[in-house]
């Protein structure tokens, strides 16, 4: 499973000339780290048999300088449990972070930008 963010061409055009490209390094390494511990707290399955392997496979890989941030779980099942089965309800863990997270991206990459 994998969520990635794309668009914003103008946003990252401008990005590359106004700001500075430590700052905006450490703000994709800032929210990457959101985004983890996120994922980290919402990770708690309450039905069925739960070992928190889910929860301790959940790693944050930073990558292109620094540039992009990509956190996932590791366990090949992890798909079932966010999206569940026709036997087994979802229990959506990688979504609602992602949700919450990205907004503030955006206003963190906004802000460099002005």
């Amino acid at each position: 499973m994998k969520v990635t963010f794309k668009g914003g061409t103008e946003l990252s055009a401008k990005l590359m000339r106004n700001a500075k490209m430590e700052e905006i390094k450490q703000v994709v390494r800032t929210n990457g780290a959101e985004l983890n511990r996120g994922m980290v707290r919402n990770a708690v399955f309450v039905k069925g048999y739960s070992t928190g392997a889910t929860r301790r496979s959940i790693t944050l890989n930073l990558s292109n300088g620094d540039m992009t941030a990509t956190v996932k779980p590791g366990t090949h099942y992890s798909v079932y449990v966010e999206y569940g089965t026709r036997k087994m309800a979802a229990q959506p863990f990688v979504k609602p972070s992602f949700n919450a997270q990205k907004n503030k991206f955006i206003s963190d990459l906004k802000r460099l930008v002005q």
